[in-house]
């Protein structure tokens, strides 16, 4: 037991100033990592690099100034130089289709719309399951304001 106390105090106090920067360098990578983890949103990956890359140049300098501007400025190349491609690969493009096109369009309701129940209307020649806020008679003209799933939303068209 003597042997392992001593050996550790060997270690407490003779570990360098470097070898104890890569290890907290290790640790704020490891802290950055898991926080990248769990928010899922790329929000400390690039400090994770950062963190790496001081960790690297902690065993090749003593100075902490250094080791914070390698973990700084590696931790902004990185940002730069990837968040234009995140943003490529995350950015949702919306691609309109054909449906989008009844949008706006006026339209004649074929099967009276009643606030809780479904009716009909007939707009650009198709015809389509339809709901409103409020009653609309049968023959009336409306918008179509909206599509939520295989329904229009509609209202009564003022003239």
């Amino acid at each position: 037991m003597f042997f392992f106390v001593e050996n550790y105090s060997y270690l407490t106090y003779n570990l360098g100033r470097g070898e104890f920067m890569a290890i907290y360098w290790f640790v704020t990578f490891i802290i950055l990592l898991i926080i990248e983890i769990v928010t899922i949103n790329l929000v400390s990956i690039w400090f994770a690099i950062g963190a790496i890359a001081s960790m690297i140049t902690s065993f090749f300098t003593n100075s902490i100034f250094i080791q914070l501007i390698v973990f700084i400025i590696v931790s902004l190349i990185s940002l730069l130089i990837t968040k234009p491609i995140i943003k490529k690969i995350k950015s949702k493009e919306i691609i309109p289709t054909n449906l989008d096109r009844v949008i706006g369009k006026s339209a004649i309701v074929t099967k009276e719309i009643k606030k809780d129940k479904y009716g009909e209307v007939k707009v650009l020649g198709s015809i389509w399951t339809a709901c409103s806020d409020r009653d609309i008679d049968l023959g009336e003209k409306v918008k179509v304001l909206s599509i939520e799933g295989v329904k229009l939303i509609v209202k009564i068209e003022e003239e």
